[in-house]
């Protein structure tokens, strides 16, 4: 089965976090505004998406399995 990242963009306040631990797949724009650039969890990625689950201060990001 394919996991996926998950944005609650509700919760999302742009604050980078997950663009610092991982910017070929979290994009944050010049209008402050973030951008999944890969949204399928591949084992590459694994890990760096869950730290930045595990660090995004408002809990808007998770993985869909």
């Amino acid at each position: 089965m394919t996991k996926k990242i998950e944005v609650d963009w509700g919760l999302c306040e742009s604050n980078g976090v997950c663009m610092g631990i991982n910017p070929e797949v979290f994009h944050l724009g010049d209008d402050d505004m973030l951008t999944v650039l890969q949204e399928e969890v591949t084992p590459e990625i694994e890990s760096d998406v869950r730290e930045a689950v595990r660090q995004c201060p408002r809990q808007a990001i998770s993985i869909k399995e």
